[in-house]
């Protein structure tokens, strides 16, 4: 077995695999178990499961850096409105933003509409979903 040097070791042969076929333009979307993960990549993105949130994000971004040419290379599924008006708390986004300020990405996390984030994910290179 080759043991290789430096590659962290939280993301999935699958996940190392992906990133390093991904080129300019490509996007990987991570989400959680609940996401339709199945019926979005049934005719688009390869599906590759994982675990490990916020820290598979920050192993990732140790392979391979933040587009800086984008307006948000990070963006995020908007609460629901319910949701919103309950007050639901989402403190695994500061995580992200941290993370993403570490690697040198002073953009802003963006939000996506639910169902405009679903059109955005079927055209992802892949979506890892997370535990």
């Amino acid at each position: 077995m080759v043991v290789l040097k430096g590659v962290p070791a939280l993301p999935s042969p699958e996940t190392l695999y992906a990133l390093a076929r991904m080129g300019h333009g490509d996007e990987i979307v991570r989400e959680d178990v609940n996401f339709p993960t199945a019926c979005i990549c049934r005719c688009g993105p390869e599906e590759i499961p994982a675990d490990g949130e916020p820290h598979l994000l920050q192993a990732v971004l140790q392979l391979l850096p933040p587009d800086c040419y984008v307006q948000s290379p990070e963006r995020l599924l908007w609460l629901v409105p319910s949701d919103r008006e309950r007050g639901l708390q989402t403190p695994v986004w500061t995580s992200y933003q941290s993370i993403l300020s570490r690697a040198g990405c002073a953009s802003p996390l963006a939000t996506i509409e639910r169902f405009e984030f679903y059109e955005w994910t079927r055209k992802a290179f892949a979506v890892v979903t997370t535990g």
